[in-house]
């Protein structure tokens, strides 16, 4: 295959995570936020509205956290990008959203995710797709999205297993 050629074909991957003891109702409206992904994903500090009601087709927030290796200078630069909600299905659980600006060199990324039921709770899935990033390989991609969509996961659970304790169920 020509060089040419190889550069259009995006990477693919998809993550998925178990929430053990959480049902997919209870889950969804956590991720149907829009806008309080930062509540969950584990290397963000911001996400905040830009336009848009969260939820709402259309909507773009803004999501800044994990910073990137030094460069030449000595500094590290925080990472930043605008997503915007493509589309969404709440009977489905699902919605999809592309990063339309950032400081991440992620070109045409588009993301499924997913909140699909199972016996003893439920599961995130996320599937994604962009052009090959400089600097990085489809594994790394793979990892940090894999990784943090666990944390997510744990972080879910927990927050329901504290509000179950605190009701005394």
């Amino acid at each position: 295959m020509d060089p040419i050629q190889q550069t259009k074909e995006k990477w693919k991957g998809k993550a998925k995570t178990e929430v053990v003891g959480c049902k997919a109702e209870q889950v969804w409206p956590l991720l149907e936020d829009f806008f309080g992904l930062d509540k969950w994903f584990p290397t963000l500090s911001t996400c905040i509205p830009i336009e848009g009601i969260s939820g709402k087709p259309g909507c773009v927030r803004f999501c800044a956290g994990f910073k990137t290796p030094v460069d030449e200078d000595g500094k590290q630069s925080l990472n930043w990008t605008k997503q915007k909600l493509l589309s969404i299905n709440p009977i489905q659980r699902v919605f999809t959203y592309a990063i339309i600006d950032g400081n991440v060199g992620f070109y045409s990324y588009v993301s499924t995710v997913k909140v699909l039921p199972k016996d003893d709770g439920c599961e995130i899935e996320w599937l994604y797709e962009v052009e090959p990033v400089e600097g990085w390989k489809l594994e790394y991609l793979d990892f940090f999205i894999g990784n943090g969509l666990d944390v997510m996961g744990k972080r879910i659970q927990e927050a329901f297993k504290t509000m179950e304790d605190a009701l005394g169920a």
